[in-house]
């Protein structure tokens, strides 16, 4: 017994004896170091780093958001990540991670070596998972310049492109469209919808439209959840939000039906109107702090009566009434301040170069995460317009001693009275507007503002001619 337990150590294996080596060959190596004292510098040196780098990946791991697991390799499948996504507001400052699916079938490419929440904007490129096959078609209306590129498009993605082409009936039934007999079997192809009856929401792969801004903002309001990707051409007024031109319209679908095209996630409002949450009964308790009432905090107290997704700008105004409008403006349940004045703004970063611009408000580009807080002509000298993280939910409701009610309205429309104990809750959606971009999401932008806004649009300064008639050289 004695003899079988001393074999293994009088005996040393292969392994013990690599093991040796090694030792001798390290102990040989730190011999040689200390003959050499340059080496000694190169071996401390690459030990620092060594050690930098351990304590790094430390820092990371501890940083890691809860719930965020290391990327170490490529997802399964988009559908994976898509699946994952929080659905509900988030709580920290960025806002919420913006869904990935646009539609039943498009999507962007999946990025296994991101570790943030915010995608690198460079790697926002569009992909298919199936070929596209249903594509919605929104034409300015009562403009009749647009009914012949309509009928074009529509004949290319009908006859060369064999697609479903979805369309309003109000479009299908225009009466040029009708007396024209040649365009007769492409209209009889066109599936026709009418908005607040038909919901299209879960069949459409791409939005292509023809108009202005305006074509835009109505589709991101037909698509309250996902919303599939849009190709905007120029061909109304502005054209801030539609870089593609229409005479090139062939070759610019047949890129975005190949896949891998640039896109800008453009973020959107997730808005509330909250009728009686704020009881008239208890408008006389005081707050404590600037914090509201546990009981009007309460989310579930009071009627939902309103909720949308908004692209631009929630405006809140004093509607018809000659008294400045006096509301008040929460943040978290927090009391920020009463804005006195026309009115209020609170605008996505794409809305800050329409309403918000105008009122004063800086420009800020659609890829960064964010909402603006812009005041409608405050009689104060010190309000300024303001930007808050794009995490936080906003609460705008009316002062207890205002002198009249408020007027609300969403990028335009469904405009509504807001009362004593109404409030309006409004936070980053989830569900931002995939638009396509015609070169990148950073030149397309500042190429709107030069051309749409001429934006620092100035003659240039001369040189000087001879230096010596500068009274700075004067000596």
């Amino acid at each position: 017994m004695e003899d079988s337990a001393s074999e293994p150590v009088t005996q040393p294996s292969a392994a013990s004896g690599q093991l040796s080596e090694s030792a001798g060959s390290s102990s040989t190596h730190r011999d040689g170091l200390a003959k050499c004292p340059r080496r000694r510098r190169k071996a401390a040196r690459s030990q620092r780093r060594g050690g930098s780098h351990e304590q790094l990946l430390g820092e990371v791991e501890r940083r890691r958001l809860p719930g965020q697991h290391e990327h170490s390799e490529p997802s399964g499948s988009a559908s994976d990540t898509a699946e994952s996504s929080p659905k509900r507001r988030a709580h920290f400052l960025h806002g919420p991670y913006p869904a990935t699916h646009f539609g039943p079938k498009a999507c962007i490419l999946p990025n296994p070596t991101s570790v943030m929440h915010i995608q690198d904007p460079a790697s926002q490129r569009l992909t298919w998972n199936k070929p596209p096959v249903n594509v919605l078609v929104i034409r300015k209306i009562r403009d009749e310049s647009l009914v012949e590129p309509f009928k074009e498009l529509c004949r290319f993605l009908v006859e060369e492109k064999q697609m479903m082409v979805y369309v309003e009936r109000r479009v299908a039934d225009d009466a040029t469209l009708s007396k024209d007999e040649a365009f007769g079997s492409i209209r009889n192809q066109l599936c026709t919808f009418r908005e607040g009856y038909d919901d299209i929401s879960d069949c459409i792969d791409l939005i292509i439209c023809l108009g202005g801004d305006g074509t835009l903002l109505y589709a991101s309001s037909l698509f309250q959840g996902s919303v599939p990707p849009v190709m905007a051409f120029h061909l109304g007024s502005l054209g801030f939000l539609t870089p593609f031109k229409f005479e090139s319209y062939k070759t610019e679908v047949a890129k975005v039906f190949e896949g891998n095209a640039a896109i800008t996630l453009r973020s959107r409002l997730k808005v509330k109107v909250v009728k009686d949450m704020l009881q008239r009964t208890g408008q006389e308790q005081e707050e404590h702090n600037g914090l509201l009432p546990h009981g009007h905090a309460n989310n579930e107290a009071g009627k939902v009566t309103l909720q949308l997704q908004v692209l631009n700008e929630v405006v809140v105004d004093r509607g018809p009434s000659s008294y400045l409008s006096n509301v008040d403006l929460y943040l978290d349940g927090r009391l920020i301040t009463s804005v006195q004045g026309d009115g209020v703004i609170v605008s996505t970063p794409t809305g800050s170069t329409a309403y918000a611009a105008a009122a004063g408000a800086s420009m800020i580009h659609p890829n960064v995460p964010a909402i603006m807080v812009t005041p409608i002509c405050p009689h104060s000298l010190s309000f300024r317009p303001i930007v808050v993280p794009a995490g936080v939910e906003l609460m705008i409701t009316l002062s207890p001693d205002a002198r009249n009610t408020a007027w609300v309205s969403f990028d335009g429309r469904k405009r509504q009275e807001i009362q004593h104990g109404d409030c309006i809750k409004i936070t980053t959606s989830c569900y931002p507007v995939p638009s396509i971009c015609c070169h990148d999401l950073v030149y397309d932008w500042f190429e709107s503002l030069a051309q749409c806004l001429h934006w620092n649009v100035r003659k240039r300064q001369a040189r000087l001619e001879d230096v010596s008639d500068s009274s700075d050289t004067e000596n």
